[in-house]
């Protein structure tokens, strides 16, 4: 389902995904807090569209202004355990992981989803891009289907 909301005009590409933080200390008081404030926060989204004709609007955040832009939920990239990575399944995340200069750390400790959380995996996509796991984990990479 497509959302209308605000971003800073310097992330304003179609194609861009990024996960939606929340509120900023510098949005109090600001006039446009109901357009841009509309996301769930935690969630990975994709920017589908960029509205035509919409004017840039100043932020106390974005240094170059927010533009309005359309957005849907994005899916996430994830190393979840191999023995429960099958599509159509839910599953979790392994669990943090200390070591950030493998090259799989960004699939298992991805942007957007939680180590709590169960989710459904829309495909499986094969081998990590690691060789081995310092942590001894037998991971395959998948990717959780979008959140509603």
């Amino acid at each position: 389902m497509t959302t209308v909301t605000l971003i800073g005009t310097r992330l304003a590409d179609v194609g861009r995904e990024f996960v939606y933080q929340g509120e900023s200390a510098d949005c109090e008081g600001c006039p446009y807090r109901g357009q841009c404030l509309n996301l769930s926060e935690g969630t990975r989204y994709r920017v589908t569209g960029i509205r035509e004709n919409a004017q840039t609007l100043d932020c106390a955040v974005h240094d170059a202004g927010v533009r309005a832009v359309e957005v849907e939920p994005a899916s996430v990239p994830a190393n979840v355990p191999s023995k429960r990575a099958y599509a159509g399944s839910r599953a979790s995340l392994a669990g943090p992981c200390p070591h950030t200069e493998c090259p799989s750390h960004g699939y298992c400790v991805p942007d957007g989803a939680d180590f709590d959380d169960e989710r459904v995996i829309d495909q499986v996509l094969g081998e990590p891009p690691h060789e081995t796991c310092a942590l001894d984990r037998d991971l395959t990479l998948v990717e959780f289907r979008a959140e509603e």
